[in-house]
């Protein structure tokens, strides 16, 4: 799977700089390659679909962050580590996309999550998963977590 294969869109994030009424910010990744590969990997050894507690997204900064940062954003496996995905980004979007998701949750009560990411194959009408999800970790071109990028909800230890 190549990382030209997926395209990423986020909506509703703009309300954080208009002061409007929290909106849960969602992220739609479309993969347009062969989707054999990628059904394998977001399905567990029991053959079904990974749940969002199954799965972790976090961004891997390419340089030291600055204005025209390039990044990777990643769904991994928790269980195992591996990659689900991987796709190139815009790191200060990225941030403005956790930014929107750190205020959602600050200022509602919703448990089920702070984000919503869904994945949609090419040959299907619907996502093929949907998670609500609570943690976006964001490393620096070394490896080392930068918690004051992640959203980290209160009481996770790392």
């Amino acid at each position: 799977m190549r990382r030209e294969h997926f395209t990423l869109v986020v909506d509703n994030v703009g309300w954080v700089e208009t002061d409007d009424e929290p909106r849960k910010p969602s992220v739609s990744i479309e993969f347009t390659g062969p989707s054999t590969m990628l059904r394998e990997r977001l399905t567990g050894p029991d053959g079904e679909v990974l749940d969002a507690g199954e799965t972790d997204v976090a961004l891997r900064l390419q340089d030291p962050l600055d204005d025209a940062t390039a990044g990777v954003v990643s769904v991994t496996n928790r269980i195992t580590g591996e990659f689900i995905l991987e796709l190139n980004e815009d790191a200060d979007d990225v941030l403005q996309f956790i930014s929107a998701a750190r205020g959602y949750g600050e200022r509602t009560s919703d448990d089920e999550g702070r984000y919503e990411v869904e994945i949609t194959l090419e040959d299907e009408p619907e996502p093929f998963v949907t998670y609500d999800k609570r943690t976006f970790l964001v490393y620096d071109e070394d490896g080392s977590l930068l918690r004051q990028h992640s959203l980290i909800p209160s009481g996770v230890e790392l």
